[in-house]
């Protein structure tokens, strides 16, 4: 594959991330250096992350149909979250994945307690 394709696919996937999160929800993911690379044969976007959830990497990789796939890859395994993401949902997403998870009401109470927790210090 191409490696100017490749690095400009990364680019433009680490700039529609950025330009579509707070990004105080990037903050939370704790995300470390932002590499352009090749994920079965896709050109993709991957970063480290230290979630509330998740620790590991996020993988972005663009696929023929002009869809991002979106993978979470630990020590243990890879594991794809979605197949089928246009770039303004890749934000919530990884979110969901990594920091937030689906119960919204323990999330809060989470975020509530970790607020204390900085107040009290």
């Amino acid at each position: 594959m191409d490696k100017e394709y490749v690095l400009q696919v990364a680019e433009t996937a680490k700039n529609q991330l950025l330009a579509t999160t707070p990004m105080n929800v990037v903050l939370s993911w704790g995300v470390e250096k932002f590499i352009a690379t090749v994920f079965k044969q896709m050109p993709a976007l991957k970063f480290k992350v230290n979630g509330r959830l998740f620790k590991g990497f996020v993988l972005v990789a663009l696929n023929s149909s002009d869809y991002y796939e979106v993978y979470l890859m630990d020590y243990q395994e890879t594991k794809c979250i979605t197949d089928r993401a246009s770039y303004d949902e890749i934000s919530e997403i990884i979110d969901r994945a990594i920091e937030k998870g689906t119960d919204k009401a323990e999330y809060e109470q989470f975020c509530r307690q970790q607020w204390m927790e900085l107040l009290a210090e």
